[in-house]
């Protein structure tokens, strides 16, 4: 791919002592995240997060598997019309704001308190 296609085409060379490059290769494994998008998220003034482990990704996996299944009875009951169809409707809702409130809290990066802004 051609650099002017590209969305970032100005390459940037950063000169770092060993011990801030063993910091930066640490927080870009502590995050999982590429070197680069840490840098870019800091420029950004966000403070990436630390990535979490296997037990997180297992309870979202369970999460999503739930809200689905609620959401697939809301339709069912829906259709069949014995159900309260809006009760059910509102709780996958919200099992689902659950979820996206989790995956807020564990995974996206947040807006730092840097002074130096």
């Amino acid at each position: 791919m051609k650099t002017e296609n590209r969305k970032r085409n100005i390459p940037i060379r950063v000169w770092l002592s060993k011990s801030e490059n063993a910091e930066l290769n640490r927080k870009a494994k502590m995050t999982g995240l590429p070197k680069s998008t840490v840098i870019r998220l800091l420029l950004k003034s966000y403070e990436p997060k630390e990535k979490p482990d296997a037990r997180f990704y297992e309870a979202m996996r369970q999460l999503s598997a739930i809200g689905n299944n609620i959401n697939q009875l809301a339709l069912k009951a829906n259709a069949l019309g014995f159900v309260d169809t809006p009760m059910l409707k509102t709780e996958a809702i919200r099992w689902h704001k659950f979820q996206a409130d989790i995956e807020a809290v564990f995974l996206r990066p947040g807006q730092s308190n840097l002074k130096w802004q």
